[in-house]
């Protein structure tokens, strides 16, 4: 429905400074299966509706800059927001500067937000399955140039657990690049598993010796009413994932 866009604060313990936030399907002008606040220009909507959508939402927000839009290949570039030009190809960005604002597009992709202890640093990461394993998360990390024990993350809405099915390949990946992957994956018959991508994004922030790690427990294939999903509507709009320092 179109109206004023709506959005999910991230809830974890950042400072009082970092504003971080994934945007509903809701809100906007867009139509068909791209109703109503998509967000994405690279997914056939009409080019006049995104821009409307994302104009909307600045004013929603009164966001002090422009996201930063990316070209996202689910890659492990992860860009300086500050200096950055729009349409970058890359799955991340990151920046030390107030009022700069980093942004991600998904639709069943986890969105991964960090920032540091004192409020001076944040970036969010598209990690989908292909990301993580690549390494967007250790990539976004190294970034920063901050120990992981002084960053915080929020693992912002995604593909839950019980509906995300994958094949044996995905599973071999993860599970040689570590055993402990193991835990992440249920047999779904068939060789095809369940994979719980907020589990694998964990298991990967906490080897980088993060301990302040939330998971949003919102499953975007689930949820027709609120979130955009590719892999049960295929054809479909993009929420935006927000992070900045006021």
């Amino acid at each position: 429905m179109t109206g004023k866009p709506q959005f999910i604060p991230a809830s974890w313990s950042a400072p009082k400074n970092i504003c971080a936030l994934t945007t509903t399907r809701s809100g906007g002008v867009s139509r068909g299966p791209y109703e109503s606040l998509n967000l994405g220009d690279h997914v056939g909507d009409v080019a006049d509706h995104v821009r409307r959508n994302r104009a909307l939402l600045g004013q929603a927000l009164s966001l002090p800059t422009q996201p930063v839009w990316l070209k996202q290949v689910h890659g492990v570039n992860v860009v300086d927001a500050s200096k950055a030009p729009a349409g970058v190809t890359a799955d991340g960005a990151y920046t030390h500067q107030r009022g700069v604002v980093c942004a991600v597009l998904t639709a069943d992709c986890l969105p991964v937000f960090l920032c540091d202890r004192r409020g001076t640093a944040v970036a969010v990461l598209h990690a989908g399955w292909r990301g993580l394993a690549a390494g967007i998360i250790e990539a976004g990390v190294r970034a920063l140039g901050i120990a992981g024990d002084e960053l915080i993350a929020r693992v912002g809405p995604g593909i839950g657990p019980g509906s995300y099915e994958v094949g044996d390949e995905v599973r071999e990946i993860f599970e040689r690049q570590n055993p402990a992957a193991a835990v992440a994956f249920l047999p779904h018959g068939g060789g095809r598993w369940l994979a719980d991508m907020g589990e694998l994004a964990q298991l990967r922030l906490r080897a980088l010796g993060l301990t302040q790690i939330s998971v949003d427990e919102a499953c975007t294939f689930r949820d027709r009413d609120k979130f955009f999903s590719f892999r049960r509507d295929g054809v479909c709009g993009r929420m935006a994932s927000l992070i900045w320092i006021e």
